[in-house]
């Protein structure tokens, strides 16, 4: 579904004047997915992303056709339980990393059963 994108940005300091006309329209599809075949949704729960900007029920957009690199919001499965955090590469050691310190990191070694399902391109979070 198309909908209007106005010209014209709103301000989040000081108010600026109205720009008043449509400019084109916009398909969310079309800004937050750019693999389609390759992209499904998951609902977040918990809070351990929350410094991420990621809060319990936000919907997390995920390309399983993107290469997992450091620094980057995963989607995996450990041990069979699904998890959102950030993989870091720190002093030879791959951690998924919480974005709250109120829970643990985990460190990646050979006990853990790791599939990375994705990388979280997008958040869509209700104000």
């Amino acid at each position: 579904m198309r909908l209007p994108l106005f010209a014209g940005k709103v301000s989040a300091g000081f108010p600026s004047p109205a720009s008043d006309y449509v400019d084109k329209t916009l398909d969310l599809n079309e800004l937050l997915i750019q693999h389609p075949a390759a992209t499904f949704f998951v609902r977040a729960q918990g809070e351990s992303m929350r410094d991420a900007g990621i809060h319990h029920n936000d919907i997390l957009v995920v390309d399983r056709s993107l290469e997992p690199v450091s620094g980057k919001i995963v989607v995996c499965a450990i041990n069979g339980e699904l998890t959102v955090k950030r993989l870091v590469y720190e002093l030879g050691q791959w951690t998924l990393k919480a974005e709250n310190p109120a829970y643990p990191n985990i460190p990646l070694n050979g006990d853990l059963e790791l599939v990375i399902w994705g990388m979280v391109t997008n958040v869509i979070h209700p104000v």
